[in-house]
Formats: C-alpha cells, sequence, structure tokens
C-alpha cells in the first residue's frame, strides 16, 4: 500500500471514529482524545491503541466494541484490533479545543 493510501486510509479511519460518542462525557472519541495511535498494515489490518477517561470505566467495553465496529466498516480495512492502553494516563489536557463546549455542557 503506498503512503498516499495509508493516510487516505487513516483518515477515513478516523472519520468513522469521530462518530463515537463517550456515553459519559458526550464528546467524541477522538476529539476527547482517548484515540492514541492507528497503525495499518499490509493488506489492510488495523491496529488501534485506545484509552478510556478512567482505568475502571464502565463504558470500556462498549467503546471497544463500538471502535473496532465502525473501523471494520470503513472501505480497505481487512480486519481491526483494538487494545485498551492506559499508558499514558488519560487526563483533560488530552481533549481538543473544538470538544470543550460540548464537554463543558456535561
Amino acid at each position: 500500500m503506498s503512503d498516499d493510501a495509508v493516510s487516505a486510509l487513516v483518515a477515513r479511519i478516523y472519520d468513522a471514529l469521530s462518530g463515537i460518542l463517550d456515553p459519559e462525557i458526550g464528546g467524541n472519541i477522538v476529539d476527547l482524545g482517548l484515540i492514541y495511535e492507528v497503525t495499518v498494515y499490509a493488506d489492510g489490518v488495523v491496529a488501534i491503541a485506545m484509552t478510556t477517561t478512567s482505568r475502571g470505566c464502565p463504558a470500556a467495553g462498549f467503546l471497544r466494541d463500538a471502535v473496532e465496529a465502525s473501523v471494520v466498516g470503513v472501505d480497505g480495512v481487512s480486519r481491526v484490533a483494538v487494545e485498551l492502553v492506559y499508558e499514558p494516563r488519560w487526563t483533560p489536557d488530552r481533549i481538543r479545543a473544538s470538544a470543550l463546549k460540548v464537554v463543558s455542557r456535561h
């Protein structure tokens, strides 16, 4: 896969991930800074490292499943592996400025 094709695929993946809302905070998981890394391997295999706002987050399973379901539906993705990681620890400073309006309403 060419660099341009990988970049386009990563952009489509982030677009899909932006549609997933954190059920507790209300913003999308990309703007909230919950996606740490998206790696594209040969043949459309994708690995995603993500976190939750806390280690004991009750929505962790929901979010992991939503990420997997959203990304596997992206054109060009053949398989996806989602790993929940807690290092570095998520803090509110990871939130994008565009999401602060949504977060402040809750």
